[in-house]
């Protein structure tokens, strides 16, 4: 694949958020998109509090943690009302405020997200509904009264929820309710000064991505037909939330921002990727 620009090319973010805390929910590894907004907002000089969603996820976010110098504040399953209530009153506890929160978790059966939307079950639609939209909204409750001087609040969308993809079924239809959510949040936090936004990230290779059929299809197509003929990284999509939990987007609320190469201004496939057919139907699996 194109390879990103050097890291010379890169904003300086150096200390845009010295003497901010903020709470990431999500990191799962070191290749989750969650941990490229932790590490880039650690750099940027914030003060991180980090959760796990199950028991077997603290052990690898422990030490995700220490290398950030961050604090581990708990399980958060969001599906459980009295974990997210104990990690904000933990957090409470461990600095009385807070300046920004990052939502990072979406979740649905992994089975259904193969065949027709058409064929979801009710239990699945409202559990990735419930999980991936409107744990936000349960998250921005508790926020609300520890962003004491304003903030930012931040949760992540994919392009499925404004057009059809492949594989990804009732959540595109979450996370095109989470995008609405962000606007109807944006929209009643605003007077105290919380801006709400989401960030819009390409493909990329995570644990999450693992469980969407014809993933590496995926990827190769944007590559190809991206305006930037390549994909994004993590550090990226890192870069970007920091943009959007400092002062340098005080003026920005309420808006969806597409990391993802450009690839949503394409209409067509380009022609310049039509030579490579070939290599895109060798990652489809053959039709039986």
């Amino acid at each position: 694949m194109t390879e990103q620009g050097s890291s010379s090319t890169r904003a300086p973010f150096s200390g845009v958020l010295a003497g901010k805390k903020g709470l990431i929910l999500g990191v799962a590894n070191n290749r989750s998109i969650a941990w490229g907004i932790a590490k880039a907002a650690r750099d940027a000089g914030a003060e991180l509090a980090l959760t796990y969603q199950v028991e077997a996820l603290e052990k690898r976010v422990r030490p995700l943690a220490a290398e950030l110098g961050a604090t581990v504040v708990g399980r958060c399953d969001v599906s459980e009302t009295e974990t997210i209530d104990a990690v904000f009153a933990e957090v409470e506890k461990l600095w009385g405020k807070l300046d920004f929160v990052v939502h990072c978790l979406a979740y649905s059966d992994k089975d259904q997200l193969d065949g027709r939307y058409v064929d979801t079950t009710l239990e699945n639609f409202n559990q990735s509904l419930a999980i991936s939209c409107y744990s936000f909204t349960a998250i921005a409750q508790r926020a609300e009264k520890l962003l004491k001087d304003g903030g930012s609040l931040l949760t992540l969308t994919y392009y499925g929820a404004e057009k059809w993809m492949p594989h990804y079924n009732v959540m595109g239809v979450a996370k095109a309710a989470l995008e609405a959510s962000v606007r109807y949040l944006a929209a009643d936090l605003g007077e105290k000064n919380i801006r709400v936004n989401a960030i819009s990230a390409g493909p990329i290779k995570t644990l999450a991505a693992s469980g969407i059929g014809d993933f590496r299809y995926i990827l190769r197509w944007n590559e190809y037909n991206s305006p930037l003929r390549r994909v994004v990284t993590i550090e990226e999509v890192g870069e970007t939330a920091v943009y959007l939990l400092s002062p340098m987007s005080r003026g920005v609320s309420g808006e969806v921002l597409h990391v993802d190469a450009g690839y949503h201004v394409v209409g067509m496939m380009n022609p310049s990727a039509a030579s490579k057919m070939a290599d895109l139907l060798a990652l489809l699996p053959a039709e039986k």
